[in-house]
């Protein structure tokens, strides 16, 4: 054997090498996950268990992804709670208003979603606003408009069909159709950030906005679209949880919002910006998704869990956070 050949251990080798630390300890986590449930249980290494858990985070998933576009730009989204909920209970209340909304049911949730992700975007690239306090004023604004159409009530209208399909179906192999929708997703966001010029100039206005802006990038624009785009998939997260339920429900995003953020960050992207990646955020949310089933059954209480995120969130902050920038 020449000593040139390349073998598939060396393959391994090398593409372990490439990739992020960060999300090489994720993946590990997982499998330790597993390992642990396991022990409690057999159930964890059934396929059953594993499409379920792949199910219940691709609702986290689709999350995950628009505050990973968010976090790589150096902000944050924290009205994610109620435009999930915004998407969910306008996609049900276009079913109840029957006729040609019920077919647009769907597209019509992504849709109010993607409007309040457009205020945000409006209030961050254009108006200067940080995006800390400006998107936690979009959510209580979401909220507000949400209890005032419902009178504060829980609301009675049901989901679609066709919801009801995307969010529980497994027709093809066995796979659910959610977790073909996020497979979707996944892969046309890793073609956004890898091969197009929105991608680049992500990565370049989460290092410097300034140098971004100085090298020609319209970086306005480029925050304005990433918050659309969070916007609308908080939107498609709450339909898909809406045809789940059979129903939409107020606080329906509540449970969302530090997993979000801790899937995004465990899985290497840095909460500062300019450095992350797809796959990361993937491990991220099975990990998470994985550690609040095993807190389930062992019948941790819901303070505890957001201790746990919370706790993660500031360990990745630390690790991630004191390395070197580039300045502007």
């Amino acid at each position: 054997m020449s000593s040139r050949e390349v073998t598939p251990r060396t393959r391994a080798f090398a593409l372990a090498r490439r990739l992020d630390p960060a999300v090489l300890s994720a993946f590990a986590c997982i499998v330790v996950l597993l390992l642990l449930g396991g022990l409690y249980s057999t159930s964890f290494f059934s396929p059953e268990y594993l499409l379920q858990q792949l199910q219940v985070a691709s609702f986290l998933g689709l999350v995950a992804t628009g505050m990973m576009l968010v976090i790589l730009l150096g902000h944050i989204d924290l009205s994610v709670p109620w435009v999930l909920s915004v998407g969910g209970m306008m996609s049900t209340a276009a079913v109840s208003w029957g006729g040609p909304w019920e077919h647009l049911a769907i597209p019509f949730g992504i849709f109010c979603g993607a409007v309040f992700g457009a205020a945000n975007g409006i209030g961050v690239a254009y108006l200067r606003i940080p995006a800390m306090i400006f998107t936690l004023g979009i959510n209580a604004v979401a909220q507000g408009l949400m209890v005032l159409r419902t009178g504060g009530f829980a609301p009675q209208d049901q989901a679609s069909a066709a919801m009801r399909f995307i969010a529980t179906d497994r027709s093809l192999f066995g796979i659910p159709t959610a977790v073909l929708v996020w497979a979707a997703v996944g892969i046309a966001t890793v073609f956004l950030l890898t091969r197009t010029g929105f991608g680049r100039a992500v990565y370049a206005i989460g290092n410097s906005e300034r140098a971004a802006y100085l090298s020609g990038a319209d970086t306005r624009r480029v925050i304005f679209l990433a918050f659309v785009i969070s916007g609308a998939l908080a939107g498609s997260a709450g339909v898909l949880l809406a045809g789940y339920s059979t129903k939409a429900y107020q606080s329906m995003g509540d449970p969302y919002l530090l997993p979000a953020i801790a899937a995004v960050v465990l899985g290497g992207t840095s909460i500062l910006g300019g450095r992350g990646s797809y796959l990361g955020t993937v491990a991220g949310v099975i990990l998470i998704t994985l550690l609040q089933s095993i807190l389930s059954v062992v019948q941790m209480p819901e303070a505890g869990r957001q201790i746990i995120y919370g706790v993660v969130i500031v360990a990745m902050l630390l690790l991630y956070g004191r390395g070197e920038r580039v300045q502007g």
